[in-house]
């Protein structure tokens, strides 16, 4: 049987998690071209830069819940077999689908939070034209935010799958392996 207290806490961080990307993806950064007109130079000024916080919480958020995850079900690397069976085919399924888009979500994440902490530092004279103002596109911990959603998805079934093919049925090896020798065996 799966543990209730892995899935609610699981279930909770990566709610949190979902939560901060999509928050991430409101508050990103944008840059306005300023003018001086002592110096006569334009630069570029960058409001609010709470979007990469918001962005490396949700990839922390998502890396403890597939930690948890993974230490409860000992990861398929260690432990007892699965019971051979249907459930055990969907464990292995969906454990493959989870971390794939794990990985997929940790990127997104991780390269929308670096992007938006960047700012264009430099300044250009009137006769240059106007600054690069370099900001992140749309959508990048959107993209974070959507596979933060299958992750969770995908990982509660995987434990509950996983669960399954640990608790049901006989083991397949249970009996002793040996030979009769006597005709009363």
């Amino acid at each position: 049987m799966a543990s209730t207290l892995i899935i609610v806490v699981v279930f909770i961080f990566d709610l949190i998690a979902f939560a901060l990307a999509i928050a991430a993806e409101q508050r990103r950064s944008t840059a306005t071209v300023m003018i001086d007109p002592k110096k006569q130079y334009t630069y570029c000024a960058y409001d609010s830069d709470i979007a990469t916080g918001y962005g490396v919480g949700a990839l922390i958020l998502l890396l403890a819940s597939q930690v948890v995850i993974m230490a409860a079900s000992k990861c398929f690397c260690c432990g007892r077999s699965l019971r051979p069976g249907g459930a055990r085919a969907c464990a292995i399924i969906l454990f493959l689908l989870s971390w794939l888009t794990f990985i997929i979500a940790e990127v997104c994440l991780l390269a929308g939070s670096v992007r938006n902490a960047y700012h264009t530092r430099y300044r250009t004279l009137f006769r240059d034209g106007q600054p690069s103002c370099e900001m992140l596109r749309k959508g990048v911990f959107g993209a974070g935010a959507a596979f933060v959603f299958f992750t969770a998805i995908l990982t509660e079934f995987y434990y509950v799958s996983f669960s399954k093919a640990q608790n049901t049925g006989t083991a397949p090896y249970s009996k002793e392996s040996s030979i009769g020798m006597s005709p009363y065996s």
